[in-house]
């Protein structure tokens, strides 16, 4: 069972198979014969045919609209054709590859619409037809190429002259330029309206009006394509500029001779200006014209023209300057304002000069016939008066070089107000409250008015010739003075001199003081009561005494003292019948009898003083004050300062004598008292005075100098200070000083003082001694002594040794030699004998100097000792004898 339907299965998709093969070439039979004309009747049999050749028709591609080049937007129309038969179909091709409808490509019949919204649209375009019902198709047309540009056309006007601004009657020429050649269809455009009658690439206007002023521009177009516009080109029209014609010189009525000029403008330097006069052609051109002389022709209507020559251009007339010439210069007339005959410090004035003709004038002004300034208004205008602006006052007037004479003199006299006279009529100055103060304004003449000032400020509602103030108050203190003012013309007179006036608030307390105030004094001394009061005047006086009024009025009150004048007193000021001071302060006096004790005091007490001492006397008074003082002595008196003490700075012998002095005082007599007489003694100070102990026989043996201090002429016992160089080296009180190499190596000047306890209490300073060269001296001497020993035993040596070993000669041979020494008694008879220590000593040992008159020298003389600086010295020295008895000399060998 299984086997059987695997058979069955098998069996039917054989039979499926055959099948599907007898129908297909059942068809394919068919459309074999169809396409050969051959009719198959059944297919069970078929009938022979013989063969025919088909030769397909050829399509034929136009181009229907305009251009094959479009550009975006634009439509490109094909038109495919088969001229043999009718009932075809189209199919399109575009580079090779069938096209279907879109946006961009529609089909339409035959026709093939392609809108160029797109570059990759440009290619190769063919077409062929397909014949309906038969299935057969025609050739391929030709090709036909259609470009799509990506950009429209770029569109430009130019215009023919490019100037930025054209004038009427000018040409003009527009041209339109397309950067893509074709046949464009051109339309010209004026401010957005289409100009008619303009198709070309070309627009020109040959004669411009301003009315052509505006904006122009092209359009293009291909059939019935889209419209491509180019940029806006505008044009300026305007008339040309009429230029400005200016006077130059400030007037247009003129003088023969005068300068005339004129300047003619234009906005831009291209035009050439001309002038003329009455509109005939001067045949000048410039901005300027100038007639330096004016003469009587000159005169007319003047005119400009601007010409832009390159052009041709003309402008309009400028606006006319008319010039009138005149003969004769006007003369200027001079007046002021206001006109009064007197004017004052202040107010103003105002001159006028006035020319009768004509403009452009300055104006010089004089006065006293000095130019004051020069200006182009004919007023001139003194705004504060002053007293040098008295005078006669002129014009002139000028313009250019062109000058008039001088007006007539206006004559100006300037005079200060007169100054009001202020006088106080109250009797002072100084017031006090609820007193009368009065005060009257003098003034010149009735025109004047008074106003009042205290302190430069107005007090108001005052305006008469009379201040009065009936009763005075503190306010009312300051400095017063009036003004004048004149009622008509605001002018106000300087203040007048001021009156000051204090007011006080309360009465003053008079002060009474004494004129000399002394206490006490004494009988027969005149005294001087004076009361002032400080502020105010006219005050009377009155004196009170121990409260009792005394019939003694007056500022001052004399009293020759008597002991009944003893008491206080004090004064009362009255002025007026109601203005009293209180009284003042009781001043006292003191009255005695007798005179006071004067007493001499000395200072140091001792009525023994010696020369250069210090000395005071001083005048003592127990009581009292005021005094001067006198000094006397020996009834002589003495020039002194007039104080109470009088000094001696260093006494002298002669300032021996009897002293006392003498009190005294003016009040206004003199009263005066003396000391007692006091004795002074001067005796002369003892000196100091300094001795060598150091003999002549101990300059050998010792290396040291001792000094000796004494007082001569006196008995006291004495202290003693040492004194080097002024300075003090004493370590003792001793009289004795020692001076040794190494304490004084600069060998000084030594001095010294005697000192004690008791008067006198120093001695006068010893001269000074001096000990230079002494030890050096010293020194000398033993070097010379050693020098000459050794030198006369090395002589006598060596004549000894002359003789003993030099050979004898003979007597006639022997020549006369010279005696080197001397005997006794030839050395007596020369005077020229030598000294042995003349190359040792100096002429300053010799001859010492003045200064040094104190120390002994040393020179080469028989009668020469040691030295010894003075006599004190010699008397000091020991061994006095002479050495030799030939003083010192050398003593010859032979006898």
């Amino acid at each position: 069972m299984t086997q059987l339907s695997k058979t069955t299965s098998t069996c039917e998709t054989q039979w499926k198979m055959l099948l599907l093969q007898v129908f297909t070439l059942i068809y394919l039979t068919s459309v074999c014969a169809a396409q050969d004309g051959t009719a198959i009747s059944s297919l069970g049999g078929t009938t022979s045919v013989p063969p025919t050749t088909y030769n397909p028709p050829e399509a034929f591609l136009q181009l229907t609209s305009a251009f094959s080049e479009v550009f975006t937007s634009e439509k490109v129309v094909l038109k495919c054709s088969i001229s043999s038969s009718s009932g075809w179909t189209f199919i399109w091709e575009k580079d090779g590859k069938q096209l279907s409808q879109n946006a961009d490509i529609s089909f339409h019949d035959s026709e093939l619409t392609i809108t160029a919204n797109s570059i990759d649209l440009s290619g190769q375009y063919t077409c062929r037809g397909k014949e309906q019902g038969k299935g057969r198709s025609s050739k391929i047309s030709q090709p036909i190429e259609v470009r799509v540009n990506a950009n429209i056309p770029k569109l430009t006007i130019s215009r023919s002259p490019n100037f930025d601004r054209f004038y009427p009657g000018e040409l003009i020429s527009f041209t339109c330029k397309v950067d893509v050649t074709s046949a464009w269809n051109y339309q010209w455009y004026k401010d957005g309206a289409q100009i008619t009658d303009a198709n070309s690439n070309t627009y020109e206007i040959a004669s411009l009006k301003p009315s052509d002023k505006g904006q122009y521009h092209c359009k293009v177009q291909r059939g019935k394509g889209p419209l491509y516009e180019s940029n806006k080109e505008s044009v300026q029209v305007a008339e040309p500029p009429i230029p400005i014609l200016s006077l130059e010189t400030p007037w247009s009525d003129v003088f023969l001779t005068e300068v005339l000029k004129f300047s003619c403008t234009v906005p831009s330097a291209d035009w050439t200006l001309t002038w003329y006069k009455d509109q005939k052609d001067l045949s000048k051109e410039g901005p300027s014209l100038e007639i330096p002389s004016v003469k009587q022709n000159d005169g007319g209507e003047y005119t400009c023209k601007a010409r832009l020559k390159s052009r041709g251009v003309t402008s309009g007339s400028s606006d006319p300057k008319v010039i009138t010439v005149q003969d004769n210069k006007p003369k200027p007339v001079l007046t002021r304002s206001p006109d009064f005959s007197l004017m004052y410090p202040g107010e103003s004035i105002i001159f006028t000069c006035t020319v009768d003709m004509y403009s452009g004038w300055e104006y010089e002004w004089y006065h006293k016939g000095v130019k004051q300034q020069s200006s182009s208004s004919k007023t001139f205008t003194v705004g504060s008066l002053t007293l040098g602006g008295s005078g006669e006052y002129r014009c002139l007037a000028k313009r250019g070089q062109l000058r008039t004479d001088q007006s007539d003199p206006v004559s100006l006299q300037v005079s200060d107000p007169p100054k009001p006279i202020l006088k106080l009529l109250s009797p002072w100055s100084d017031v006090f409250q609820n007193e009368v103060l009065k005060f009257s304004c003098e003034v010149s003449s009735s025109e004047w008015t008074v106003t009042w000032h205290r302190n430069q400020i107005l007090i108001p509602n005052e305006n008469g010739l009379v201040l009065n103030i009936a009763a005075a108050k503190v306010s009312d203190g300051g400095e017063y003075s009036c003004k004048a003012h004149q009622k008509h013309r605001g002018v106000s007179s300087a203040f007048s001199n001021t009156s000051t006036v204090s007011v006080y608030d309360s009465l003053p307390t008079p002060t009474s003081n004494i004129d000399l105030s002394f206490s006490p004094m004494y009988i027969g001394e005149t005294v001087k009561l004076k009361c002032t009061v400080s502020v105010s005047s006219g005050w009377s006086y009155h004196w009170y005494k121990d409260g009792k009024e005394l019939n003694k009025p007056g500022k001052e009150l004399n009293i020759q003292l008597t002991l009944s004048d003893n008491g206080g007193y004090t004064c009362e000021a009255r002025r007026g019948e109601k203005t009293s001071t209180g009284r003042s302060k009781e001043t006292q006096l003191d009255v005695r009898d007798g005179k006071p004790t004067v007493k001499l005091l000395q200072n140091p007490s001792d009525k023994l003083m010696h020369t250069s001492d210090s000395i005071s006397f001083t005048c003592h008074v127990n009581v009292s004050s005021g005094w001067k003082y006198a000094w006397y002595k020996d009834s002589n008196p003495l020039k002194s300062s007039g104080n109470n003490i009088h000094q001696i700075a260093s006494a002298k012998t002669s300032d021996s004598g009897s002293y006392k002095c003498r009190v005294e005082r003016q009040t206004p007599t003199t009263f005066s008292s003396e000391s007692e007489a006091v004795e002074l003694k001067i005796d002369e100070r003892p000196k100091a005075n300094i001795v060598l102990l150091t003999s002549w026989s101990e300059v050998f043996s010792t290396d040291s100098l001792k000094l000796q201090c004494d007082v001569m002429d006196s008995s006291d016992s004495w202290n003693y200070t040492w004194h080097k160089e002024g300075i003090n080296v004493s370590q003792s009180p001793s009289s004795i000083y020692k001076v040794t190499p190494h304490n004084d190596p600069e060998q000084s000047s030594y001095t010294c003082e005697g000192i004690r306890t008791e008067r006198p209490l120093f001695s006068v300073r010893s001269d000074s001694y001096r000990t230079k060269n002494l030890l050096l001296k010293r020194r000398i001497l033993l070097s010379i002594s050693g020098c000459l020993f050794f030198g006369i035993i090395a002589v006598f040596i060596g004549c000894v040794a002359l003789r003993i070993c030099r050979k004898p000669v003979a007597a006639d041979d022997k020549q006369e030699e010279t005696n080197l020494f001397l005997t006794m008694a030839q050395l007596k008879d020369r005077n020229d004998a030598p000294c042995p220590l003349v190359e040792y000593i100096t002429d300053a040992d010799v001859n010492p100097p003045a200064k040094e008159g104190e120390e002994n020298g040393t020179s080469c003389s028989e009668a020469t000792p040691l030295p010894i600086t003075s006599p004190d010295e010699q008397a000091a020295t020991t061994n006095g004898k002479e050495t030799t008895e030939n003083g010192g000399g050398m003593v010859s060998f032979l006898q």
